[in-house]
């Protein structure tokens, strides 16, 4: 069997690259066994997992039973990407609401908070922050999911971040590079491809990363892009010229290097998911993120088997291999001795995340006679389709907390299809039961989808007075009494923009 000068066996070097998802909120009986006995040195964990802080510590628990030192990390960006609160929706804004307020002492409180709840639940890597510049305004996939469309506040804000995060012990991870803020295509779906130059790159997108990295950051993940400028052939996860020259040479980071999930259709479109692990480790890939659509034991089974096939057949040289499961280990020693180093959280759930929320409010318009809602009102709330990098379960919305706030407020949801499927739908349920009361409107990214921007419209044709509600990213106000902007779809943020609207907030957000 081929092994690496220490004298480590194949199985062990290709089970140590890997970072496996799994179905259920216990930890299967293969993943125990491989973590015990074949080397796996890492699991994910997502939404399904995930029924409520015990229950997470109590399985990172039965997991580490079979090795203290096993990374278990996770994709809590908080906002809208939320995994531990996937089944609530979160209790802290997200990137943008952060950038909108700008002030990195927030940022840095709020991703201690973050770290704190992830510390005590026994996770010991964060998939976050996403340090990608939102350039593109009709990216639909990172959009409130950054800091913001300005190089420098991305900058200072990943770093507070990273800062915060890690000091509640456990590790960032600087996403999604060398940058997926300029993009106009989700690389669930296909590959994005990046226009920029060489030089508009290191001046815009590059800057994030490196204040990642000066704040401490050890891990960083690969983006699914095609950058001309940089490598006109391989994506950027499956790409030496990025990975080596640009990030290790370049820039500088000696940490470990961890891909966006491997089965993603950018790269398992044209190699395949075996194909597309193999490149990304030989491309200079330490580790590989899998299972968020594949998490059974025959995926790792067929990505391990092609790993190994790669290195007797010469396609992926076993030095590569054993470099990447040595940045591994060493990742995974640093990150279990800064895991145990930090006091365990004393479950006292902190109001950061609404505070923050809150503060994210930005009121366009003149609210007078408008704000606050003089009766109950009638919340239409329009609905798209969203990015698989949020999980589908994940309340979100102003109707419920408002109702909670103004009882007799009622409401209804539509999406594309309702409006596709019915002329007269937007009057019937949405106009005429506000006949004789106020009229809100909640849209989420409406600037980026034409059905939704036409439907706004009609509405204000109709209800020139209404109060629109933008929980995405906000684009070009429309004619209407008041423009509300929460920078997100959070739980909180919803809970902040519903106070506003009943009154029991003050119109005008704190000082930055």
């Amino acid at each position: 069997m081929l092994s690496h000068g220490r004298g480590e066996p194949l199985t062990r070097l290709t089970h140590a690259v890997l970072q496996p998802g799994f179905e259920g909120t216990e930890a299967p009986d293969w993943v125990r066994r491989r973590i015990a006995e074949e080397g796996l040195a890492a699991v994910v964990l997502f939404g399904r997992n995930i029924r409520g802080p015990e229950q997470v510590a109590r399985l990172t628990s039965a997991l580490r039973a079979e090795n203290p030192d096993l990374i278990i990390a996770i994709d809590e960006e908080a906002g809208d990407v939320t995994r531990m609160e996937a089944w609530t929706g979160a209790s802290r804004p997200g990137n943008l609401a952060l950038g909108a307020v700008d002030d990195p002492a927030l940022t840095e409180s709020v991703a201690h908070d973050i770290g704190r709840e992830l510390h005590a639940a026994g996770i010991s890597l964060n998939y976050a922050p996403s340090a990608d510049v939102n350039s593109n305004p009709r990216n639909p996939v990172i959009g409130v999911r950054s800091f913001g469309s300005a190089t420098d506040l991305v900058a200072r804000h990943t770093a507070a971040w990273v800062r915060g995060l890690q000091s509640a012990g456990v590790a960032a991870c600087a996403k999604h590079f060398p940058g997926h803020g300029d993009t106009a295509v989700d690389s669930h779906h296909d590959l994005p491809r990046v226009t920029a130059s060489a030089e508009e790159i290191a001046a815009t997108a590059l800057p994030p990363f490196t204040a990642a990295m000066e704040a401490g950051v050890r891990v960083v993940m690969t983006g699914h892009l095609l950058v001309p400028a940089l490598d006109p052939e391989l994506p950027a996860t499956l790409s030496r010229r990025i990975l080596v020259d640009l990030l290790r040479g370049t820039l500088g980071f000696d940490g470990l290097v961890v891909t966006d999930g491997i089965e993603m259709s950018a790269v398992t479109g044209r190699y395949g998911i075996d194909g597309a692990t193999v490149r990304a480790v030989a491309g200079g890939a330490d580790a590989v993120c899998v299972g968020g659509e594949s998490a059974d034991e025959t995926t790792t089974e067929l990505l391990t088997a092609a790993l190994a096939k790669a290195v007797h057949d010469g396609t992926l040289p076993e030095e590569r291999l054993a470099e990447a499961a040595s940045r591994v280990a060493e990742f995974a020693a640093w990150s279990g001795r800064n895991s145990r180093s930090r006091t365990a959280a004393d479950g006292v759930r902190s109001d950061i995340g609404l505070v923050a929320a809150r503060r994210a409010l930005r009121v366009v318009g003149r609210p007078d006679g408008a704000l606050p809602l003089p009766a109950d009102p009638h919340v239409v709330e329009l609905v798209p389709t969203s990015t698989l990098a949020i999980d589908r379960q994940t309340p979100w919305g102003v109707a419920g907390p408002l109702r909670a706030l103004r009882p007799g407020a009622t409401s209804v949801r539509l999406a594309q299809p309702d409006l596709a499927a019915d002329a007269d739908v937007l009057d019937r349920t949405a106009l005429t039961p506000a006949t004789g009361r106020p009229l809100v409107v909640v849209v989420r990214d409406a600037a980026r989808h034409a059905w939704m921007s036409e439907a706004l419209t009609r509405l204000l044709a109709g209800r020139p007075d209404a109060v629109v509600i933008e929980m995405g990213v906000p684009g070009s106000t429309s004619p209407g009494a008041v423009h509300l902007a929460t920078h997100g779809a959070t739980r909180v943020s919803g809970q902040a923009a519903a106070e506003l609207l009943a009154g029991v907030a003050d119109l005008t957000p704190p000082a930055n």
